[in-house]
């Protein structure tokens, strides 16, 4: 009784901590207390306190008499006078004691109709036993079906006891008519011991329900004892089942269905907008899936999360297909019915994001045109504005500043007509996109350990390292754009708005070489040199953002686009969308280690070189001297006159002179040519090693799409000759060595 009683336990707390707010009913004390009730052999009690007359001594028709009185009692589960029941121990079979007096002849007999008792005891045990709460409603529903075949062995006993008082019914008849259900109860007990040995429970007891019928395939009497129980069980779980497939609710106070609900608070979900609900909201418990609905396993759950979506959102909604679903054997009944429940969820669940919540309009107006950069005069408006403060180290950065500056840019700009504006905020990442990029991609080289070990406040940001878009993503928009896919957004976008930033740089550094080209300076082929880096720079930087833009993001858009027009279902849409991000990441670099450490560094050569620029243009002030001797006054005294402007020109030719000098000095004093040399070899040495490298995993891993990289910047043959030399060497290195003759 106690392992019973520890069991029932263990269930009960088990099934409150998952319902805590149901708790589940118990029986009273008294039903265990009082072992009469069970229906079962009662150990250490006599039928009466008659004294029993040795039977050995008795004539022969009086001892099968006595023995055909006795087996009708063992038969429903009471000790006879000469036969009796032996103590259980644990789960094993019952055994009975025989008088050993009795003749032999009988005693064959009752030896062979004894299990009939024996398997009416496992029956009547499993029945009292699973009948108790915790067991769950298949059990209840398998035991009460056993109880109703268990009612119709009752009726046939009862009719062989009357036999029996009539003086009819000797042992052979007995033995004759007690066959055909010897049979019946011989699986029932099989059943019930099954059930005991696997602690089944809902599901895995239809399994094994279900396997026992499909295994008396050539016994068809027995198949269908199986079908009987097997159909009477499943009622309950069939329920659940409906219930969940045709309203998206699960009531499953017993924990017996295959699909489990985990709580999880939406306001929680609404502020992170995660994946997290419909990752983790509903799972499948592999244990309780029926074998015969193993294959529409995900559909069932697909289909009830469908559901539950649309009533979160506060509509009622109710399959019109809807059907009660019952057992069978063939299994092309369940799919039929499932199919139909799983197209009506996902046609109202899809219809719902892309017509009420406007999905397309959200991905297209919003995410595209600011994450992907595709609102272009937006960005310049915004990047103007600025360019000043997010220049300040971020801890100076003031947030509330920048989301001004940011409305300003959104209303100066055609982005004021998208509707979604108000939902686009600022967000200064703790740490730069490398390290960020590093950290995802798990790089473990002492370097980057060492940056991603590193406490982001000890790294010194700059506001443009840090500064990212964020956006707001309202419930049930935020199963598709979670915070997983937003992450990824936010990848693309610091990276192509970095980019941006080095090519206005590179701009602004060649709207200061076109001032200075008009002074005649002695040391012209060094400035030429610095034009030319600038040059390839520049086209470096335009040529990468071009390819990102209309040969990755583009194309990759359009594919997204028309996927999202033949998705039949929200998994599909889910699918299409991470495809489309995973894509883009992959063709912009992003998710090779290799590859992205050589853009970061070619990209802070890029910004080295502008600042370097631009500190020795300052430094000679053009700007400041050519405005301060500009004479085109057009005073109210009218235009200059002829001595004016030749004394105008004598003054511009000597501070042009003066100029240029200093100009010679400086570059002569701070080492202008090496530093220029210095910058070009690191740019041509990281621009190679990026070109043989995207060279060598487009060919390794297929990636054709990188070709048209190194196409765009080596246009011209610029850089072939060096490529197919460093191309060259890996071969040599790489081939075996031949064998002399």
């Amino acid at each position: 009784q106690q392992p019973l009683e520890l069991t029932r336990k263990i269930l009960r707390d088990k099934q409150n901590k998952k319902n805590s707010g149901q708790p589940i009913p118990v029986f009273p004390c008294w039903v265990y207390e009082r072992p009469a009730l069970i229906g079962d052999f009662l150990i250490g009690t006599s039928l009466s306190t008659d004294t029993t007359v040795p039977i050995g001594t008795l004539p022969l028709a009086s001892q099968e008499s006595m023995i055909v009185e006795d087996l009708l009692y063992v038969l429903i589960g009471v000790d006879g006078r000469y036969i009796t029941a032996q103590p259980l121990v644990g789960r094993q079979n019952r055994a009975f004691s025989v008088d050993p007096n009795l003749d032999l002849s009988i005693k064959e007999l009752v030896t062979r109709i004894l299990p009939v008792a024996a398997s009416y005891s496992a029956v009547t045990r499993f029945i009292e036993e699973k009948s108790s709460f915790e067991y769950g409603q298949v059990n209840h529903a398998l035991a009460a079906a056993m109880r109703t075949l268990i009612k119709e062995y009752m009726i046939l006993i009862t009719q062989l006891e009357h036999l029996q008082r009539q003086g009819l019914l000797s042992l052979q008849k007995l033995w004759f008519y007690i066959q055909p259900t010897m049979r019946t109860l011989e699986i029932l007990a099989s059943l019930a011991t099954s059930v005991d040995k696997g602690e089944c429970m809902g599901g895995s007891t239809l399994s094994l329900l279900h396997d026992k019928t499909f295994n008396y395939t050539g016994d068809s009497q027995a198949q269908e004892l199986c079908l009987y129980l097997t159909k009477a069980a499943s009622v309950p779980y069939f329920e659940i089942l409906e219930k969940w497939i045709y309203r998206g609710i699960i009531n499953d106070p017993y924990s017996e269905f295959m699909v489990e609900e985990h709580e999880l608070q939406k306001e929680k979900i609404q502020e992170d907008y995660n994946d997290k609900y419909w990752d983790q909201r509903y799972t499948v418990v592999q244990q309780q899936i029926p074998s015969f609905l193993q294959k529409m396993a995900d559909k069932i759950l697909s289909t009830g999360k469908y559901l539950n979506v649309v009533r979160e959102c506060g509509r009622d909604v109710t399959c019109p297909v809807a059907k009660e679903v019952i057992y069978t054997l063939k299994e092309r009944a369940y799919v039929e019915q499932i199919e139909k429940a799983y197209n009506y969820a996902s046609k109202v669940l899809l219809d719902f994001l892309m017509e009420e919540k406007e999905l397309v309009a959200h991905l297209s107006r919003s995410i595209k045109h600011y994450f992907l950069m595709d609102q272009g005069d937006f960005f310049v408006h915004f990047m103007d504005l600025t360019e000043e403060e997010l220049k300040k180290p971020v801890d100076d950065i003031i947030t509330t500043r920048l989301e001004a500056l940011l409305e300003l840019a959104l209303r100066m700009s055609t982005a004021n007509t998208d509707p979604f504006k108000d939902d686009l905020k600022i967000d200064l990442m703790p740490h730069d996109l490398i390290t960020q990029l590093l950290r995802v991609l798990a790089i473990e080289t002492k370097q980057e350990k060492a940056i991603i070990s590193a406490d982001p406040t000890e790294l010194t940001l700059s506001g443009l390292e840090a500064f990212s878009f964020d956006y707001i993503v309202k419930w049930p928009l935020s199963l598709i754009i979670n915070r997983k896919a937003l992450t990824r957004y936010q990848m693309l976008f610091r990276h192509m708005f970095y980019c941006k930033h080095v090519e206005r740089q590179l701009c602004n550094v060649w709207i200061s070489n076109k001032t200075a080209k008009q002074f005649s300076l002695h040391s012209a082929k060094w400035f030429a040199g610095a034009f030319t880096l600038r040059q390839r720079m520049l086209n470096f930087v335009q040529n990468i953002q071009y390819y990102m833009m209309f040969e990755v993001m583009e194309p990759t858009w359009h594919i997204l686009e028309k996927n999202l027009k033949l998705a039949s279902n929200i998994d599909d849409v889910l699918s299409h969308h991470t495809s489309f991000l995973d894509n883009c990441l992959k063709d912009c670099m992003l998710t090779n280690p290799e590859l992205l450490k050589i853009f970061s560094k070619l990209m802070s050569v890029c910004v080295m070189f502008t600042n370097c620029m631009q500190r020795f243009t300052q430094s000679m002030k053009l700007d400041n001297e050519m405005d301060r001797l500009t004479l085109e006054h057009g005073t109210m005294l009218g235009p200059p006159t002829e001595e004016e402007r030749a004394e105008e020109t004598a003054k511009k030719k000597l501070t042009n002179k003066l100029l240029a000098e200093h100009a010679d000095n400086l570059h002569l004093t701070s080492g202008f040519e090496a530093t220029i040399n210095k910058f070009d070899s690191n740019f041509s040495t990281h621009l190679l090693d990026l070109l043989d490298k995207l060279s060598v995993y487009s060919t390794n891993d297929c990636e054709h799409s990188m070709l048209n990289v190194i196409y765009r910047l080596d246009f011209n043959g610029f850089y072939t000759e060096r490529l197919e030399h460093m191309s060259a060497e890996r071969s040599q290195k790489a081939a075996p060595l031949l064998p002399r003759l």
